[in-house]
């Protein structure tokens, strides 16, 4: 699905080979017909175990699709979100956290979760400061949001990689226990990812990767529990995020 926006150019919803990428592999539709990607996750390339690996290699071994991602990956006004199937296709691609990318033996990737099952939960995070343009104006907030995945553990091949993402504040969110403290341990951290890491980011703060949900918690019936002071709100925090977005499009 394609759909426009109140920016000049519109924002391209990708979601698998049966979809717009089979858009990009047959030439009928180009990046650079976009501001914003959105690498969506549920049901992604079949949505059986390591369909990213599967839906990276469509984009990475067709040399001409390929270099469109590239190029749009460093175009300045360009920004893309991936969510859950979308994270680790964002990882896959090397588009987080390094802005110019990674030798592929050093790229972070997402693993099964210590669990060894998939959970469909809600679970709380806080957002840290960092340079994602979607997280601005929301740092410092505690938030609930879905999460729904069987791989989803940060993994950092290269320990150095992962001091580097903590030194810059590369994973703008992080996972919390009931106490509001960043967490490894399960439940609270429904994978077991290495301090609480629940996304990751580039350094430019343009493109962005994380496993939970938040297009599942933009409006406050999404919500299981809300605070009495929403009783009279539509929506909820994490619009901010998309609100973000535009702005950074109309800029």
């Amino acid at each position: 699905m394609v759909t426009k926006n109140a920016c000049s150019l519109p924002f391209c919803w990708i979601r698998s080979v049966g979809c717009n990428v089979s858009d990009l592999l047959s030439g009928n539709v180009t990046l650079d017909m976009f501001r914003g990607i959105v690498f969506v996750g549920g049901l992604s390339y079949a949505d059986v175990l390591d369909s990213g690996k599967g839906w990276a290699g469509v984009i990475k071994f067709n040399e001409s699709v390929f270099k469109q991602f590239q190029d749009f990956r460093r175009c300045n006004y360009s920004f893309s979100l991936g969510i859950c199937n979308g994270c680790q296709l964002m990882a896959l691609l090397g588009w987080i956290p390094s802005s110019e990318g990674l030798p592929a033996e050093k790229q972070p990737r997402l693993l099964p979760k210590h669990s060894a099952k998939f959970e469909s939960r809600f679970s709380n995070v806080t957002i840290t400061d960092s340079p994602a343009m979607m997280f601005k104006g929301m740092e410092g907030s505690s938030l609930g949001v879905w999460v729904a995945h069987g791989e989803g553990r940060s993994h950092f091949p290269d320990e150095s990689i992962h001091e580097n993402v903590m030194a810059k504040n590369l994973a703008p969110i992080r996972y919390v226990n009931d106490s509001n403290e960043i967490t490894k341990e399960y439940p609270f951290n429904p994978n077991g990812s290495p301090d609480g890491i629940a996304a990751l980011c580039s350094e430019d703060g343009r493109h962005l990767a994380m496993m939970p949900y938040p297009e599942c918690v933009f409006t406050t019936w999404q919500w299981p529990w809300t605070p009495e002071e929403w009783k009279d709100f539509n929506s909820g925090p994490w619009l901010k995020m998309f609100q973000n977005a535009r702005e950074f499009c109309e800029q």
